[in-house]
């Protein structure tokens, strides 16, 4: 079994959102975590593909992948908030917001709806992940 500091964390985010962009970039994660690795969902990745063939709806939510465990919208959101630093301002706020699972199931909506409305002002698709064929790259 691996030690935690071995673990690699994976965010699949909408790299288009900025909502979404600016959260997955500002989120630290406590070192004795491990390391973290963005991924854009836009862009094919083997992730991207795993993820899609899981049934996953990327539009739904950002993924958390942490070894072989994948947390989908408000779970890999709450996961997040369990893994995060307390240092800054930004990660204070998420990580009590977001430390309670119920919490965050009730607020991840609203913030779902809100994604969905700035990707539409700007004019941005969605991604639609699971209407693509998965390529392996």
């Amino acid at each position: 079994m691996k030690s935690l500091q071995q673990k690699k964390i994976y965010i699949a985010y909408d790299g288009e959102c900025p909502l979404c962009k600016n959260y997955a970039r500002l989120i630290r994660i406590r070192e004795v975590v491990g390391t973290l690795e963005l991924i854009d969902a836009r862009h094919p990745s083997d992730l991207v593909n795993e993820i899609t063939l899981r049934g996953l709806d990327l539009d739904l939510g950002m993924v958390v992948k942490i070894e072989d465990d994948f947390f989908h919208g408000s779970d890999a959101i709450h996961a997040l908030a369990l893994l995060s630093t307390k240092n800054g301002f930004l990660n204070s706020c998420v990580s009590f917001m977001f430390q309670s699972k119920n919490t965050t199931a009730m607020m991840y909506p609203f913030l779902r709806g809100l994604r969905k409305i700035i990707l539409w002002l700007m004019r941005i698709p969605m991604i639609n992940n699971l209407d693509k064929t998965c390529t392996k790259h």
